[in-house]
């Protein structure tokens, strides 16, 4: 696997962006997999992607990354209203590791951000570089843990340092919290809470986890082929079209 970068940028990047999409469309040949998608990510908004399995999320946010044709717009615009297409840092979601692979953290992580052979003795300024990296989500103390014995929380907190560097405009989670224990998913809601006030990234994630959505998210996109319901999050929760979605009867109280 690897965690993607789109776009271009200056070194230590980052700072406000917004993503307007506009009438997106999706078909992969006869099937038509996204229809009339329309919203607003504000620039430093935290944005929840909601919806069943089959409901289009992955393929939005890859649509979104430039990898598939779609009709429609989206348009990104940054500070000061450059349109220039921003970096994006992507996390798909979590791979699993042979629990008895060698490779550290370090060896993961320096492959991917330096050509630097392997079987090299390692340069002072990139394991600098690297535990640099790790400390934006402290995670300095997993670059010698092997990937096979990380936790799902730990896993992420290594992902997402990886999508961090450098520095994106906007930054797209593919089910972040999946394979995470409660403990895990609040230190991993904070943190991005914490990225996105330092770093002033707009965040788009999916995720299941309905019950911290009041929590963490600014806003909540309800999708199923189309977005049903864009708005605050105990707003969507409540709404008629989540219930259908999910063959709930809530009654007048949503989840809450």
């Amino acid at each position: 696997m690897s965690i993607q970068k789109h776009g271009t940028s200056g070194p230590g990047c980052a700072g406000s962006c917004c993503l307007k999409v506009m009438d997106l469309g999706v078909n992969f040949g006869q099937e038509e997999v996204l229809h009339d998608v329309s919203f607003h990510l504000h620039c430093g908004e935290i944005v929840a992607l909601i919806g069943p399995n089959g409901a289009g999320k992955s393929s939005l946010f890859r649509t979104i990354l430039g990898q598939i044709p779609h009709t429609g717009e989206i348009v990104f615009q940054r500070a000061g209203g450059d349109k220039t297409r921003p970096l994006i840092g992507y996390v798909p979601q979590s791979p699993s590791f042979d629990r008895g692979d060698p490779v550290s953290v370090f060896d993961f992580f320096s492959a991917a951000i330096s050509n630097w052979p392997v079987f090299l003795p390692t340069p002072k300024k990139l394991r600098a570089r690297v535990e640099s990296c790790l400390a934006r989500v402290h995670g300095e103390g997993l670059l010698d843990k092997r990937l096979g014995a990380l936790s799902g929380g730990e896993l992420q907190r290594v992902l997402l340092a990886l999508a961090l560097e450098p520095l994106p405009h906007i930054l797209i989670l593919d089910e972040p919290l999946s394979g995470v224990d409660i403990d895990g998913e609040k230190q991993l809601l904070d943190m991005l809470d914490e990225i996105r006030t330092r770093y002033d990234l707009s965040i788009l994630l999916s995720t299941h986890d309905f019950a911290t959505l009041d929590q963490y998210a600014d806003k909540v996109i309800l999708l199923k082929s189309q977005v049903l319901k864009v708005g605050p999050p105990h707003e969507v929760l409540s709404s008629p079209e989540f219930q259908t979605v999910f063959h709930l009867d809530l009654g007048k109280g949503g989840i809450f």
